[in-house]
């Protein structure tokens, strides 16, 4: 999920004048480009081929990284891009963990790079820092200096839209993965070897499901008195609580937002009184010690680590891909759980509001001399074979090349395929269509099992609305920023208590006074016209 904003572009007089760094404004992209002082004009760039310039030209970028990742500059997938372009990227890897505070720490005391790649700038930041002219418009730059994003952009007119802001400038850079994963239900993973140990069924319903759980802890099934029987990532973008939750009727997998559509009405799921029925529900579980009591910090590497822990702990799980949470070794213990009936008997699961798309893969700051040179590097990344790279790895680390197609190659002993993936691919401004699957690329041997699980087990039972992929005015936008921080860290925080302590029939109504008090309903009301806006817009 992901925005952007602002400036006018000036054209270049006369290609043979040379521009000192002073010479011109850094948010002009057709002020001349300049290396280690010596200027390297716009008619030196080469608009087509490779290299892009032929002396050397240096580029200082920021971006998130993983723990797991070496620093970009030392992948090969970047290596192999300065070896093609003659550019060199000064990279500021910032952990992933802190990577928002810092970037906004760097653009609130203006000590900017040239650009941002992943950047991770909300709808709101590009809006803001647009306007200000922080950072550039790129519309400009697309049309003359990346010919393969222009091009995509005339065959998918909706690629273009995603990242155009209302106020008609581009200021980033769009990401899409259309590998009709789109929905991504969390999936529950059951430890079938202890299943089989009690003489138990793979549960089918939610009364089983709670049954043996109960099992595995009454029976010490580890025999070690460790026995976890359910985790997930509390609040997680994926893996998380929104499916056992919206088995009572209101279901959100999307935790960053809350909003969920029924019969086109935009409610807030956290407001429903299905939501309060289901946190009654498994609050009755948590005190049976069926749910992990560190429930409420859980994140993604917490329960990476308690699914590796030296003798098996965990009875269930919720995550996209089991062997990341147990490792592959470990999952031949586990099973894929059907989605579970409810108490009436029903099967409901959720849709996430996330998308396929993103437009906040890349944006170029004032600070940069060279925005041509920056925007025909960026625009290597939308050729589809460099592209693929990006997004899973290199030719000769993930892939073979046979007959023009991508082929992928065994992932490494002792490490799974999405753990493999952060140690070779960056991702970043990328852009792969459902029609190079199978035609360019072979689909990930994961992802493509996954994509079948939830073809046979999921999307017959998935809702059919969601929220979709709205570009909010910048007074929208502020108003919705400065209501949801607060309903976030509000819910959030009440949402764990009543988990683990109970009292939500007893705190009910004053919970919905203090949604209100903090602006629910005329956030509901941006949410609704915006959803209204965009059907009208594309139907």
């Amino acid at each position: 999920m992901k925005r952007r904003y602002a400036s006018t572009l000036f054209l270049l007089v006369s290609a043979s004048l040379v521009f000192t760094a002073c010479g011109k404004s850094s948010n002009d992209p057709e002020s001349s480009s300049s290396k280690n002082g010596n200027a390297t004009t716009v008619s030196d760039i080469n608009l087509t081929g490779y290299p892009i310039v032929q002396d050397k030209v240096s580029l200082k970028f920021v971006s998130p990284k993983n723990p797991l990742a070496p620093s970009f500059g030392d992948m090969t997938f970047f290596k192999n891009l300065e070896t093609q372009s003659n550019v060199h990227i000064d990279w500021n890897n910032i952990a992933s963990d802190g990577y928002q505070e810092k970037k906004n720490l760097l653009l609130a005391t203006d000590d900017l790079p040239d650009a941002f790649y992943n950047a991770q700038f909300s709808d709101y930041d590009l809006i803001k820092y647009g306007s200000e002219g922080t950072i550039i418009p790129l519309e400009n730059l697309i049309e003359k200096y990346m010919p393969n994003l222009k091009k995509l952009f005339e065959t998918r007119p909706d690629l273009k839209a995603v990242v155009t802001a209302p106020d008609g400038h581009i200021y980033s850079l769009p990401y899409a993965e259309e590998m009709n994963l789109i929905g991504m239900p969390n999936q529950m993973f059951i430890n079938k070897k202890w299943l089989d140990q009690l003489g138990l069924p793979v549960p089918t319903t939610l009364q089983e499901y709670h049954d043996a759980l109960k099992a595995f802890k009454d029976n010490n099934v580890n025999g070690k008195g460790t026995v976890i029987p359910l985790s997930w990532w509390f609040q997680g973008w994926c893996g998380n609580e929104g499916d056992l939750l919206g088995m009572f009727g209101a279901p959100d997998v999307t935790t960053e937002d809350h909003r969920i559509v029924k019969d086109g009405k935009v409610q807030y799921s956290l407001a429903l009184p299905e939501y309060k029925e289901a946190i009654a529900y498994y609050h009755e579980w948590y005190e049976e010690g069926l749910i992990d009591p560190e429930i409420a910090s859980m994140d993604a590497e917490k329960l990476k680590a308690k699914g590796k822990t030296a003798d098996e702990t965990l009875g269930s799980f919720i995550w996209w891909e089991g062997p990341e949470v147990v490792g592959e070794d470990r999952m031949k213990d586990y099973v894929l759980m059907p989605p579970l009936k409810n108490n009436e008997g029903e099967v409901v699961i959720g849709k996430t509001n996330y998308s396929e798309y993103s437009r906040d893969s890349f944006v170029i700051t004032k600070a940069n001399k060279q925005p041509e040179i920056t925007a025909r590097w960026a625009d290597q990344l939308y050729d589809p074979k460099t592209a693929i790279q990006a997004h899973w790895g290199p030719i000769g680390e993930v892939y073979k090349e046979e007959n023009g197609k991508l082929v992928n190659l065994p992932v490494p002993a002792g490490t799974t395929a999405g753990e493999y993936r952060i140690k070779v691919a960056p991702g970043g401004p990328t852009v792969i269509t459902n029609d190079e699957f199978g035609t360019l690329v072979d689909m990930e041997p994961r992802a493509k099992q996954r994509l079948d699980e939830l073809k046979q087990y999921y999307f017959p039972y998935q809702v059919k609305e969601n929220y979709p992929f709205v570009f909010f005015s910048a007074e929208d936008l502020d108003k919705i920023n400065q209501i949801e921080t607060q309903l976030k860290e509000y819910t959030k925080q009440m949402k764990a208590k009543w988990l683990m302590d109970g009292g939500v029939d007893k705190e009910w109504d004053g919970y919905l006074k203090k949604l209100d008090q903090i602006g629910l309903q005329e956030l509901l009301q941006i949410y609704q016209k915006g959803y209204d806006d965009f059907k009208k817009n594309n139907t």
